[in-house]
């Protein structure tokens, strides 16, 4: 058992940098941004137009990579994309650091957020086809904290480098994903859709370790991959059609909940809100997800997918309604304003209003990310890679991903608009009954996955 999990672990591992590259491409913007407000180049100098598109080109890039990985996931397999990934990571950052205008920044931030779509469809399927459903949960959950590792990463770092190195640095996960990659196994699932029988029962002898049943492991998933090949008339089946639409709610409500528009902006957020070390503030906010994400993999496969999504709903529920009485308190008379910028408005406070009221932005904005972290972070990237079957992963996932970044991309791109529309607060508002209505598609729509293998699952769909 020890030699089966130590290996199963290191191509878990190996699969994880991927996220890891992710979540620094996510984080570098916030420290980011507020240098390049400032800087005294004015070919690189941002305006507040201009820093919100930097923030928010990089979901466009990962909308574009979710549609191109859920092709090739399917043409050259699961490990194979992965390496492939890697390269639009380092030529993104090397564009980055090489800019001479803003037009190269937004490239280069492109570039990266091509990668990180693919990563995000290609590293929960991976994981999960290469896991057994005791530790699948736990493994699963682990996207997500790496993804929350490096945007904590990017906030520690960005403390002391200046942006042209910080990007140095974040090119280095993906560059060592490359490396190890290409000695771990691709998927059994993939390899035997393929009818590469000898090499599936190759990885599984890598995985599970050389005493487990690997015959009859791959019979089970033989029996479900008999049906190759995938016709658009078959999303008429109740089998693939549902798993579709759960996945593509999940993602819906996972980013409307605004946790992009916070973690993009935090920085910036607390800098003008007058917090004295707005970077260490960002840095708190940043371990606080890390801690939860954490504690969400460990208890996942014990307590279950749904109990955790239902706990995280409430919670973020609770806290935007707090953070929308915060900006109500702070800003009595925001209507009268007619600049939507985030900025303006924030800095258009009550003088001395902050430090009387700062504690409930702190607790606030705390509880919002431990809620999102326990169970919306996570939970949703490993729904989707477990209800999929086989021939629809593919397909199927490249739909929720692009969900996802296009969904990212409108709130984060609109978050000064929706500001400007409906008040700070009322944005804040807004995002609570959509927590709300999250929890209630929970209950009615999602399945329990623990402790099921993905050929239990396939068959629950086929059943109902």
């Amino acid at each position: 058992l020890r030699v089966q999990n130590k290996k199963l672990y290191l191509a878990t591992f190996a699969a994880l940098l991927g996220p890891l590259s992710f979540g620094f491409v996510l984080g570098y913007s916030s420290p980011v941004i507020p240098e390049l407000r400032k800087i005294d180049d004015p070919r690189l100098r941002l305006d507040s137009s201009q820093a919100s598109w930097f923030g928010s080109v990089v979901t466009l890039g990962a909308a574009a990579g979710g549609v191109l990985g859920g092709y090739i996931v399917d043409k050259v397999g699961r490990k194979l994309s992965l390496m492939l990934c890697s390269i639009p990571y380092v030529f993104g950052y090397i564009v980055i650091i090489s800019a001479q205008n803003v037009w190269m920044l937004y490239f280069g931030r492109m570039l990266t957020g091509l990668a990180t779509g693919i990563t995000s469809l290609v590293v929960p399927v991976y994981i999960s086809e290469v896991s057994h459903p005791k530790v699948r949960g736990m493994l699963g959950s682990c996207v997500q904290l790496m993804v929350v590792t490096g945007i904590l990463g990017a906030y520690v770092a960005g403390i002391r480098l200046k942006w042209r190195w910080l990007a140095v640095l974040c090119s280095f996960p993906s560059c060592i994903m490359l490396l190890f990659m290409s000695f771990m196994p691709e998927t059994p699932r993939f390899l035997l859709n393929q009818s590469k029988r000898s090499e599936a029962i190759a990885a599984l002898c890598f995985l599970r370790g050389p005493h487990a049943d690997h015959a009859w492991e791959c019979r089970q998933i033989e029996a479900s991959v008999q049906e190759e090949g995938l016709n658009l008339s078959e999303f008429k089946n109740p089998s693939i059609y549902r798993p579709l639409l759960i996945g593509v709610a999940l993602m819906f409500f996972q980013q409307v909940t605004g946790i992009n528009a916070v973690m993009f902006y935090a920085e910036t957020i607390f800098e003008d809100a007058n917090f004295k070390d707005s970077r260490m503030a960002s840095v708190v906010v940043g371990s606080i997800q890390v801690c939860f994400t954490a504690l969400a993999a460990i208890i996942i496969d014990k307590t279950g997918r749904k109990v955790l999504l239902y706990i995280s709903g409430i919670i973020m529920a609770l806290s935007t309604a707090l953070f929308g009485l915060y900006f109500k308190i702070i800003l009595p008379d925001q209507n009268n304003s007619s600049n939507p910028d985030v900025w303006f408005i924030l800095n258009s406070a009550s003088p001395g209003t902050e430090s009387s009221t700062s504690w409930l932005a702190v607790v606030s904005l705390g509880l919002f990310v431990a809620g999102f972290a326990l169970g919306w972070g996570p939970i949703p990237w490993l729904v989707i890679s477990e209800i999929f079957p086989l021939r629809a992963k593919g397909i199927s996932s490249g739909a929720c991903v692009l969900t996802n970044w296009i969904m990212a991309f409108l709130i984060t791109k609109e978050f000064n608009d929706f500001i400007g529309f409906l008040t700070s607060y009322g944005t804040f508002w807004l995002f609570s009954a959509f927590c709300c209505l999250s929890v209630i598609f929970t209950a009615f729509y999602v399945p329990e996955t623990k402790g099921q293998t993905l050929e239990q699952i396939e068959a629950y769909f086929r059943r109902s």
